[in-house]
């Protein structure tokens, strides 16, 4: 009877509607939401990301993501010309192309004016169109995405060691996206760890 309950909830979310017979197995796998590691890059690649103002309002509306959308961040890394993040949908989530899309055009919003009023050259589209989802199926899968996503500034040259980056967190707990990450405490870690410009 839970397992039957879990699936419901599942297909009620929208990223699991009708499935295969020969892949019903992954239904049993899934009996919490799943975690999503989703990556997302600029348009045309261009480095605009790692500028303190620009890092803020991508923070802000990860922390603004719960109640907007269903949907917690436990974990992000901007890089200059991509994101990454971890989420996870509550009950009523809205699907996470859904979810993306907004967060993506409420910060290409949100740049927008932040170049205007800087006087640089402004695009009205931050993003590429589409973006990438992996659905993690094991907190052991959660600790390996994340120590791939915490190595990238050292893989691109931006720092030699990964603790110098500042523009990245994750809730100390790694199964905190599943109880939905303390917003408050993201903000503060953003605001204490963007203290540089870093504006291409």
């Amino acid at each position: 009877m839970r397992i039957t309950s879990q699936i419901a909830e599942v297909s009620a979310l929208g990223y699991k509607s009708d499935v295969h017979k020969h892949l019903r197995r992954l239904e049993r796998i899934w009996g919490d939401a799943p975690i999503f590691f989703v990556t997302t890059c600029t348009r045309h690649r261009k480095p605009l990301l790692a500028c303190d103002d620009i890092a803020k309002v991508l923070i802000d509306e990860w922390c603004a993501a719960h109640d907007r959308h269903g949907w917690s961040v436990g974990g992000y890394i901007v890089m200059p010309d991509h994101v990454h993040f971890f989420c996870r949908p509550e009950l009523h989530a809205k699907p996470l192309s859904e979810f993306v899309g907004f967060w993506k055009s409420y910060t290409s919003r949100r740049v927008h004016v932040l170049n205007q009023s800087r006087s640089a050259p402004a695009a009205t589209t931050l993003w590429q169109r589409e973006f990438f989802d992996h659905v993690l199926r094991s907190s052991e899968s959660y600790s390996e995405k994340w120590n791939y996503v915490w190595d990238n500034p050292v893989r691109a040259g931006l720092v030699s060691n990964a603790g110098e980056w500042e523009l990245c967190w994750r809730d100390r707990n790694a199964d905190a996206v599943a109880a939905g990450a303390d917003r408050g405490e993201m903000l503060r870690y953003a605001e204490s760890r963007i203290t540089r410009s870093m504006c291409v």
